[in-house]
Protein backbone atom coordinates (compact mmCIF):
# COMPACT_ATOMS: atom_id res chain seq x y z
CA UNK A 1 0.00 0.00 0.00
CA UNK A 2 2.96 2.46 0.37
CA UNK A 3 2.35 2.45 -3.44
CA UNK A 4 -0.20 5.02 -2.76
CA UNK A 5 1.29 8.07 -1.90
CA UNK A 6 3.80 7.99 -4.56
CA UNK A 7 1.48 7.48 -7.28
CA UNK A 8 -0.88 10.52 -5.92
CA UNK A 9 2.14 12.15 -5.54
CA UNK A 10 3.60 11.56 -8.73
CA UNK A 11 0.01 12.53 -10.30
CA UNK A 12 0.09 15.93 -8.56
CA UNK A 13 3.61 16.90 -10.81
CA UNK A 14 2.05 16.03 -13.57
CA UNK A 15 -0.19 19.50 -13.42
CA UNK A 16 0.80 22.40 -14.51
CA UNK A 17 1.24 25.15 -12.13
CA UNK A 18 -1.22 27.55 -13.43
CA UNK A 19 -3.37 24.87 -11.62
CA UNK A 20 -1.70 25.77 -8.16
CA UNK A 21 -2.12 29.24 -8.96
CA UNK A 22 -5.82 29.48 -9.77
CA UNK A 23 -6.49 27.54 -6.40
CA UNK A 24 -5.26 30.54 -4.48
CA UNK A 25 -7.42 33.48 -6.34
CA UNK A 26 -10.63 32.54 -5.03
CA UNK A 27 -11.17 35.33 -2.39
CA UNK A 28 -12.62 38.24 -4.58
CA UNK A 29 -15.57 37.04 -7.39
CA UNK A 30 -18.03 39.25 -9.85
CA UNK A 31 -20.48 37.66 -7.80
CA UNK A 32 -22.19 39.88 -4.60
CA UNK A 33 -23.32 36.60 -3.08
CA UNK A 34 -24.70 39.03 -0.47
CA UNK A 35 -27.25 40.25 -3.53
CA UNK A 36 -27.64 36.98 -4.76
CA UNK A 37 -28.68 35.27 -1.45
CA UNK A 38 -31.90 37.13 -1.31
CA UNK A 39 -35.15 35.84 -2.42
CA UNK A 40 -35.51 37.11 -5.58
CA UNK A 41 -39.19 38.81 -6.79
CA UNK A 42 -41.04 36.15 -9.64
CA UNK A 43 -44.44 35.80 -10.99
CA UNK A 44 -46.49 32.73 -12.29
CA UNK A 45 -46.85 33.75 -16.07
CA UNK A 46 -50.11 32.53 -18.41
CA UNK A 47 -49.54 31.17 -21.62
CA UNK A 48 -47.27 28.18 -20.63
CA UNK A 49 -48.70 24.81 -20.37
CA UNK A 50 -46.68 21.67 -18.69
CA UNK A 51 -48.19 19.00 -17.17
CA UNK A 52 -46.19 18.83 -13.70
CA UNK A 53 -44.06 21.86 -14.25
CA UNK A 54 -45.16 25.58 -13.57
CA UNK A 55 -44.00 28.18 -15.94
CA UNK A 56 -42.38 31.42 -13.55
CA UNK A 57 -39.97 34.20 -14.08
CA UNK A 58 -38.31 35.50 -11.63
CA UNK A 59 -35.95 38.56 -11.30
CA UNK A 60 -32.33 38.37 -12.46
CA UNK A 61 -29.25 40.93 -12.38
CA UNK A 62 -29.62 43.92 -14.56
CA UNK A 63 -28.04 43.48 -18.55
CA UNK A 64 -26.47 46.88 -19.92
CA UNK A 65 -28.78 49.26 -17.09
CA UNK A 66 -31.83 47.24 -17.73
CA UNK A 67 -33.79 45.05 -15.46
CA UNK A 68 -34.04 41.54 -16.68
CA UNK A 69 -36.62 37.99 -16.48
CA UNK A 70 -35.24 34.74 -16.14
CA UNK A 71 -37.68 32.02 -17.26
CA UNK A 72 -38.12 28.66 -15.21
CA UNK A 73 -40.06 25.52 -14.98
CA UNK A 74 -40.91 24.62 -10.93
CA UNK A 75 -42.03 20.94 -10.10
CA UNK A 76 -42.81 19.21 -6.68
CA UNK A 77 -43.37 15.74 -6.17
CA UNK A 78 -47.43 14.28 -5.86
CA UNK A 79 -48.82 14.63 -3.85
CA UNK A 80 -47.39 17.21 -2.12
CA UNK A 81 -48.11 16.30 1.35
CA UNK A 82 -46.74 18.32 4.40
CA UNK A 83 -43.44 17.11 4.16
CA UNK A 84 -40.66 19.38 3.05
CA UNK A 85 -38.70 18.25 0.36
CA UNK A 86 -34.98 18.48 -1.08
CA UNK A 87 -34.46 20.26 -3.84
CA UNK A 88 -32.35 20.39 -6.79
CA UNK A 89 -31.24 23.24 -9.83
CA UNK A 90 -31.37 22.36 -13.11
CA UNK A 91 -28.84 23.68 -15.66
CA UNK A 92 -29.24 23.00 -19.33
CA UNK A 93 -26.26 22.73 -21.75
CA UNK A 94 -25.81 24.77 -24.80
CA UNK A 95 -28.66 24.28 -27.54
CA UNK A 96 -30.72 23.65 -24.77
CA UNK A 97 -33.55 25.47 -22.85
CA UNK A 98 -35.07 25.19 -18.98
CA UNK A 99 -36.82 21.08 -19.97
CA UNK A 100 -39.81 20.69 -17.94
CA UNK A 101 -39.31 16.85 -18.67
CA UNK A 102 -36.54 17.51 -16.42
CA UNK A 103 -38.09 18.44 -13.76
CA UNK A 104 -40.46 16.05 -13.76
CA UNK A 105 -38.22 13.62 -13.84
CA UNK A 106 -36.86 14.58 -10.62
CA UNK A 107 -40.07 15.37 -9.16
CA UNK A 108 -40.84 11.78 -9.74
CA UNK A 109 -37.76 11.13 -7.52
CA UNK A 110 -39.19 13.00 -4.66
CA UNK A 111 -37.26 16.35 -5.59
CA UNK A 112 -38.80 19.70 -5.78
CA UNK A 113 -36.88 20.82 -8.26
CA UNK A 114 -36.19 23.94 -10.69
CA UNK A 115 -34.81 24.35 -14.25
CA UNK A 116 -34.41 27.82 -15.87
CA UNK A 117 -32.75 29.19 -18.95
CA UNK A 118 -29.49 30.73 -18.97
CA UNK A 119 -29.21 32.61 -22.59
CA UNK A 120 -32.34 34.72 -21.69
CA UNK A 121 -34.99 32.75 -24.10
CA UNK A 122 -38.64 31.35 -23.10
CA UNK A 123 -40.74 29.04 -24.90
CA UNK A 124 -42.96 29.62 -27.74
CA UNK A 125 -46.30 28.81 -27.31
CA UNK A 126 -47.17 25.44 -27.54
CA UNK A 127 -43.58 23.95 -28.18
CA UNK A 128 -43.36 20.80 -27.12
CA UNK A 129 -39.32 21.78 -25.62
CA UNK A 130 -37.88 18.60 -27.63
CA UNK A 131 -34.29 20.02 -27.49
CA UNK A 132 -34.81 21.86 -30.95
CA UNK A 133 -33.31 25.24 -30.98
CA UNK A 134 -36.43 26.20 -32.40
CA UNK A 135 -38.69 26.11 -30.40
CA UNK A 136 -38.07 29.20 -28.12
CA UNK A 137 -36.68 32.56 -28.76
CA UNK A 138 -34.74 35.17 -27.07
CA UNK A 139 -37.44 37.50 -25.21
CA UNK A 140 -36.85 41.30 -24.53
CA UNK A 141 -36.13 41.28 -20.69
CA UNK A 142 -33.96 38.53 -21.10
CA UNK A 143 -29.83 38.28 -20.28
CA UNK A 144 -27.41 38.29 -22.63
CA UNK A 145 -27.22 35.31 -25.10
CA UNK A 146 -25.27 31.71 -24.67
CA UNK A 147 -23.04 30.24 -24.96
CA UNK A 148 -19.68 31.06 -23.65
CA UNK A 149 -19.84 34.99 -24.14
CA UNK A 150 -16.18 34.41 -26.03
CA UNK A 151 -17.54 37.90 -28.16
CA UNK A 152 -18.51 39.87 -25.22
CA UNK A 153 -15.14 40.07 -22.91
CA UNK A 154 -14.51 43.43 -23.96
CA UNK A 155 -18.09 44.67 -22.41
CA UNK A 156 -17.70 44.83 -18.15
CA UNK A 157 -17.81 41.54 -16.81
CA UNK A 158 -21.51 42.21 -15.53
CA UNK A 159 -22.69 42.29 -19.37
CA UNK A 160 -21.12 38.93 -19.97
CA UNK A 161 -23.04 35.69 -20.75
CA UNK A 162 -21.06 33.66 -17.49
CA UNK A 163 -21.89 36.01 -15.20
CA UNK A 164 -25.37 36.05 -15.80
CA UNK A 165 -25.88 32.78 -16.34
CA UNK A 166 -23.86 31.71 -13.06
CA UNK A 167 -26.50 34.74 -11.13
CA UNK A 168 -29.35 32.54 -12.64
CA UNK A 169 -28.11 29.26 -11.01
CA UNK A 170 -27.86 30.82 -7.75
CA UNK A 171 -31.11 32.80 -8.09
CA UNK A 172 -32.80 29.96 -8.46
CA UNK A 173 -31.50 28.10 -5.36
CA UNK A 174 -32.10 31.84 -3.98
CA UNK A 175 -35.95 31.52 -4.77
CA UNK A 176 -36.48 27.71 -3.92
CA UNK A 177 -34.84 28.20 -0.32
CA UNK A 178 -38.00 30.85 -0.03
CA UNK A 179 -40.30 28.07 -1.13
CA UNK A 180 -42.34 26.74 2.28
CA UNK A 181 -42.50 23.10 0.44
CA UNK A 182 -38.66 23.10 0.71
CA UNK A 183 -35.86 22.14 2.90
CA UNK A 184 -33.31 24.84 2.29
CA UNK A 185 -30.69 22.59 3.96
CA UNK A 186 -31.17 19.67 0.76
CA UNK A 187 -30.88 21.75 -2.42
CA UNK A 188 -27.85 20.63 -4.76
CA UNK A 189 -27.22 21.43 -8.75
CA UNK A 190 -26.84 19.21 -11.18
CA UNK A 191 -25.91 20.59 -15.05
CA UNK A 192 -24.90 19.66 -18.27
CA UNK A 193 -22.23 20.27 -20.41
CA UNK A 194 -22.30 24.29 -20.56
CA UNK A 195 -24.37 23.53 -17.59
CA UNK A 196 -22.08 21.36 -16.08
CA UNK A 197 -19.65 24.00 -16.66
CA UNK A 198 -21.83 26.76 -14.86
CA UNK A 199 -22.13 24.08 -11.71
CA UNK A 200 -18.49 23.80 -11.18
CA UNK A 201 -18.72 27.73 -10.54
CA UNK A 202 -22.18 28.01 -9.02
CA UNK A 203 -20.98 25.34 -6.72
CA UNK A 204 -17.83 27.22 -5.64
CA UNK A 205 -19.23 30.25 -5.11
CA UNK A 206 -22.56 29.42 -3.39
CA UNK A 207 -21.60 27.42 -0.41
CA UNK A 208 -25.33 26.84 0.50
CA UNK A 209 -25.55 23.72 -2.14
CA UNK A 210 -25.59 20.65 -0.03
CA UNK A 211 -24.32 18.40 -3.45
CA UNK A 212 -23.71 19.28 -6.81
CA UNK A 213 -23.42 17.17 -9.93
CA UNK A 214 -20.96 18.19 -13.14
CA UNK A 215 -22.00 16.31 -15.77
CA UNK A 216 -18.89 16.82 -18.81
CA UNK A 217 -18.80 20.01 -17.92
CA UNK A 218 -15.14 21.30 -15.89
CA UNK A 219 -12.30 23.81 -15.72
CA UNK A 220 -8.90 24.32 -17.67
CA UNK A 221 -10.59 25.16 -20.75
CA UNK A 222 -7.28 26.82 -22.03
CA UNK A 223 -5.04 24.03 -21.29
CA UNK A 224 -7.42 21.18 -23.48
CA UNK A 225 -10.91 21.77 -24.23
CA UNK A 226 -13.14 21.78 -27.29
CA UNK A 227 -12.50 25.77 -27.34
CA UNK A 228 -8.89 25.42 -27.79
CA UNK A 229 -9.45 27.28 -31.51
CA UNK A 230 -11.73 29.59 -30.13
CA UNK A 231 -9.01 30.72 -27.83
CA UNK A 232 -6.13 30.75 -30.50
CA UNK A 233 -9.02 33.11 -32.86
CA UNK A 234 -9.02 35.12 -29.81
CA UNK A 235 -5.59 36.14 -29.39
CA UNK A 236 -3.55 35.60 -25.75
CA UNK A 237 -4.75 38.82 -24.37
CA UNK A 238 -8.78 38.10 -24.87
CA UNK A 239 -8.41 34.54 -24.13
CA UNK A 240 -6.19 35.39 -20.88
CA UNK A 241 -8.96 37.65 -19.96
CA UNK A 242 -11.88 35.14 -20.69
CA UNK A 243 -10.10 32.49 -18.64
CA UNK A 244 -9.02 35.12 -15.46
CA UNK A 245 -12.62 35.49 -15.23
CA UNK A 246 -14.56 33.01 -16.12
CA UNK A 247 -12.60 29.81 -16.58
CA UNK A 248 -14.03 27.54 -13.17
CA UNK A 249 -10.60 26.64 -12.56
CA UNK A 250 -10.72 30.15 -10.96
CA UNK A 251 -13.38 29.03 -8.43
CA UNK A 252 -13.12 25.22 -7.24
CA UNK A 253 -10.54 25.39 -4.95
CA UNK A 254 -13.45 27.55 -2.97
CA UNK A 255 -16.26 24.55 -3.02
CA UNK A 256 -16.92 22.96 -0.10
CA UNK A 257 -19.65 20.41 -1.23
CA UNK A 258 -19.25 16.81 -2.05
CA UNK A 259 -19.22 16.24 -6.11
CA UNK A 260 -20.27 14.02 -8.18
CA UNK A 261 -18.32 14.36 -11.30
CA UNK A 262 -19.48 12.31 -14.80
CA UNK A 263 -17.95 12.41 -17.87
CA UNK A 264 -16.80 9.52 -20.73
CA UNK A 265 -13.07 9.01 -21.96
CA UNK A 266 -13.68 10.57 -25.12
CA UNK A 267 -15.76 13.94 -24.35
CA UNK A 268 -15.52 16.11 -27.09
CA UNK A 269 -15.43 19.73 -25.47
CA UNK A 270 -14.01 18.33 -22.10
CA UNK A 271 -11.20 16.25 -22.31
CA UNK A 272 -10.08 13.95 -19.32
CA UNK A 273 -6.69 16.09 -18.11
CA UNK A 274 -8.78 18.69 -17.75
CA UNK A 275 -11.23 17.25 -15.67
CA UNK A 276 -8.92 15.88 -13.60
CA UNK A 277 -7.56 19.00 -12.92
CA UNK A 278 -10.52 20.26 -12.14
CA UNK A 279 -11.95 17.55 -9.83
CA UNK A 280 -8.69 17.99 -7.72
CA UNK A 281 -9.19 21.36 -6.94
CA UNK A 282 -12.14 21.31 -4.33
CA UNK A 283 -11.20 19.96 -1.05
CA UNK A 284 -14.23 18.26 -0.32
CA UNK A 285 -15.45 14.31 -0.82
CA UNK A 286 -15.85 13.65 -5.01
CA UNK A 287 -17.03 10.55 -6.95
CA UNK A 288 -16.32 9.86 -10.32
CA UNK A 289 -18.09 8.12 -12.63
CA UNK A 290 -16.13 7.85 -16.16
CA UNK A 291 -17.85 5.98 -18.77
CA UNK A 292 -16.16 4.26 -22.01
CA UNK A 293 -17.43 6.90 -24.84
CA UNK A 294 -19.91 8.39 -22.98
CA UNK A 295 -22.36 10.21 -25.98
CA UNK A 296 -21.79 13.85 -25.16
CA UNK A 297 -25.63 15.07 -25.15
CA UNK A 298 -29.02 15.83 -22.36
CA UNK A 299 -30.53 13.04 -22.81
CA UNK A 300 -27.37 10.70 -21.38
CA UNK A 301 -26.36 13.16 -19.40
CA UNK A 302 -29.96 13.09 -17.11
CA UNK A 303 -30.92 10.16 -16.80
CA UNK A 304 -28.20 8.02 -14.85
CA UNK A 305 -29.04 6.43 -11.97
CA UNK A 306 -26.08 6.88 -10.32
CA UNK A 307 -27.24 10.84 -9.88
CA UNK A 308 -30.09 9.51 -7.53
CA UNK A 309 -28.32 7.55 -5.59
CA UNK A 310 -25.62 10.14 -4.55
CA UNK A 311 -28.21 13.06 -4.01
CA UNK A 312 -30.21 10.54 -1.77
CA UNK A 313 -27.38 9.53 0.25
CA UNK A 314 -26.38 13.29 1.28
CA UNK A 315 -30.35 14.42 1.57
CA UNK A 316 -31.97 11.38 2.93
CA UNK A 317 -29.11 9.76 4.48
CA UNK A 318 -29.51 6.37 2.40
CA UNK A 319 -26.70 4.54 0.97
CA UNK A 320 -24.07 6.35 -0.84
CA UNK A 321 -22.10 4.92 -4.09
CA UNK A 322 -19.10 2.77 -3.50
CA UNK A 323 -15.91 4.50 -2.30
CA UNK A 324 -13.08 4.52 -3.58
CA UNK A 325 -10.43 4.88 -0.56
CA UNK A 326 -7.36 4.45 -2.88
CA UNK A 327 -5.80 3.33 -5.60
CA UNK A 328 -2.70 3.09 -7.63
CA UNK A 329 -0.12 1.18 -9.99
CA UNK A 330 2.51 -1.49 -9.07
CA UNK A 331 4.44 -4.88 -10.76
CA UNK A 332 2.11 -4.21 -13.88
CA UNK A 333 -1.37 -4.13 -11.98
CA UNK A 334 -3.46 -1.40 -11.73
CA UNK A 335 -5.32 -1.31 -8.31
CA UNK A 336 -8.05 0.54 -5.89
CA UNK A 337 -9.51 -0.22 -2.43
CA UNK A 338 -12.80 0.70 -1.92
CA UNK A 339 -14.42 1.17 1.62
CA UNK A 340 -17.69 1.44 1.39
CA UNK A 341 -20.43 -0.26 -1.25
CA UNK A 342 -24.36 -0.66 -0.63
CA UNK A 343 -24.22 -3.34 -2.94
CA UNK A 344 -21.92 -6.34 -4.08
CA UNK A 345 -19.24 -5.40 -6.93
CA UNK A 346 -20.77 -7.40 -9.68
CA UNK A 347 -17.60 -6.62 -11.96
CA UNK A 348 -14.38 -4.81 -12.35
CA UNK A 349 -13.27 -3.08 -15.71
CA UNK A 350 -9.89 -2.13 -16.14
CA UNK A 351 -10.01 0.82 -18.91
CA UNK A 352 -6.93 1.26 -21.10
CA UNK A 353 -5.50 3.20 -24.18
CA UNK A 354 -2.63 2.36 -25.66
CA UNK A 355 -2.56 5.69 -27.77
CA UNK A 356 -0.57 8.84 -27.31
CA UNK A 357 -2.84 10.93 -29.27
CA UNK A 358 -5.10 13.84 -28.06
CA UNK A 359 -7.43 12.59 -25.65
CA UNK A 360 -10.80 13.35 -27.60
CA UNK A 361 -9.54 10.79 -30.18
CA UNK A 362 -7.88 7.48 -28.02
CA UNK A 363 -8.89 4.28 -28.51
CA UNK A 364 -10.10 2.76 -25.24
CA UNK A 365 -10.11 -1.09 -24.91
CA UNK A 366 -11.75 -3.04 -21.79
CA UNK A 367 -10.79 -5.97 -19.97
CA UNK A 368 -12.13 -7.52 -16.94
CA UNK A 369 -10.73 -7.45 -13.58
CA UNK A 370 -10.78 -9.41 -10.42
CA UNK A 371 -12.41 -8.47 -6.44
CA UNK A 372 -11.33 -9.51 -3.52
CA UNK A 373 -14.50 -8.82 -1.47
CA UNK A 374 -12.74 -9.63 1.93
CA UNK A 375 -9.89 -7.09 1.34
CA UNK A 376 -12.22 -4.81 -0.77
CA UNK A 377 -9.84 -4.77 -3.31
CA UNK A 378 -10.23 -4.82 -7.39
CA UNK A 379 -7.41 -4.80 -9.64
CA UNK A 380 -6.69 -5.63 -13.28
CA UNK A 381 -3.15 -6.71 -15.20
CA UNK A 382 -2.09 -3.94 -17.42
CA UNK A 383 -0.91 -4.41 -21.01
CA UNK A 384 3.08 -3.46 -21.23
CA UNK A 385 2.05 -0.46 -24.10
CA UNK A 386 -0.64 1.13 -22.21
CA UNK A 387 -0.44 4.79 -22.04
CA UNK A 388 -3.12 5.33 -19.90
CA UNK A 389 -5.93 3.78 -17.56
CA UNK A 390 -8.19 3.51 -14.96
CA UNK A 391 -10.88 0.92 -13.38
CA UNK A 392 -14.44 1.25 -13.00
CA UNK A 393 -16.09 -0.50 -10.30
CA UNK A 394 -20.06 -1.93 -11.23
CA UNK A 395 -22.55 -2.97 -8.23
CA UNK A 396 -24.95 -5.65 -8.84
CA UNK A 397 -27.28 -2.65 -10.34
CA UNK A 398 -25.11 -1.03 -12.77
CA UNK A 399 -24.10 1.62 -10.76
CA UNK A 400 -20.22 2.75 -11.88
CA UNK A 401 -18.06 4.49 -9.56
CA UNK A 402 -14.34 5.10 -11.25
CA UNK A 403 -10.62 5.98 -10.20
CA UNK A 404 -8.63 8.74 -11.43
CA UNK A 405 -7.17 8.37 -14.72
CA UNK A 406 -3.09 7.62 -14.32
CA UNK A 407 -0.89 8.43 -16.97
CA UNK A 408 1.88 5.86 -17.81
CA UNK A 409 4.38 8.71 -18.25
CA UNK A 410 4.02 9.64 -14.87
CA UNK A 411 3.24 6.55 -12.68
CA UNK A 412 6.00 3.97 -13.81
CA UNK A 413 8.98 6.58 -14.34
CA UNK A 414 8.34 8.08 -11.18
Amino acid sequence: MKITRRYFASLACAIPLRAAALATKVSRTPWNMGVLSRTPRFSSPEGFQQEGAKAVFYEGPAWKGKATRIFAWYGVPQPAGRAKHPAIVLVHGGGGTAFPDWVRLWAERGYAAIAMDTSGSVPRPGAALTGRPREWDHHPDGGPPGWGGFDQIDLPAQDQWTYHAVAAVILAHSLLRSFPEVDPRRIGVHGISWGGYLTAIAASIDTRFSFAIPVYGCGFLGDDSGWVPKFQQMGPEHSKKWLDLWDPSRYLAGARTPFLWVSGTNDFAYPLPSLQKSYRLPPGRRTLSVRVRMPHGHDPGARLEEFWVFADSITRRTAPLTRVAAAGYKDGKAWAKYSYQQAPIERVDLNFTRDSAAWTKRRWQTIGGTTDAKKRIVSGMLPDDATAWYLNLIDNRGLVVSTEHADAGSVRHS
